[in-house]
């Protein structure tokens, strides 16, 4: 099963970090980071909020295990932000690119 993984940094360089570790690792065939997203969120009791940046991880199931223990040892946050999401479908070669690459 393939899935889409997100994952919050804290700017675009320790994004930039995290996705070429995962790409060398073969944890991930993409990644796709989005900057200056604006994140509101609840901690310690308040509304806080950050600017941040998105990765979006195209990987498969299998691999999370992984993922999740490289990002936490790269991340400079407590509580990083890492989950996935089931693709259900797709264009075919690319899945099998993501399959290929991972």
């Amino acid at each position: 099963m393939y899935i889409l993984v997100l994952v919050t940094a804290k700017d675009k360089r320790q994004a930039r970090k995290i996705a070429k570790i995962l790409i060398r690792n073969r944890l991930a065939a993409c990644v796709n980071i989005l900057g200056k997203v604006e994140s509101f969120f609840l901690w310690q009791g308040k509304v806080d909020s950050a600017s941040e940046a998105l990765l979006i991880i195209k990987s498969k199931k299998i691999k999370m295990p992984k993922i999740i223990r490289l990002v936490k040892s790269l991340h400079s946050y407590d509580l990083p932000e890492i989950i996935s999401l089931p693709i259900t479908s797709g264009f075919k070669p690319y899945l099998n690119w993501i399959n290929e690459s991972c």
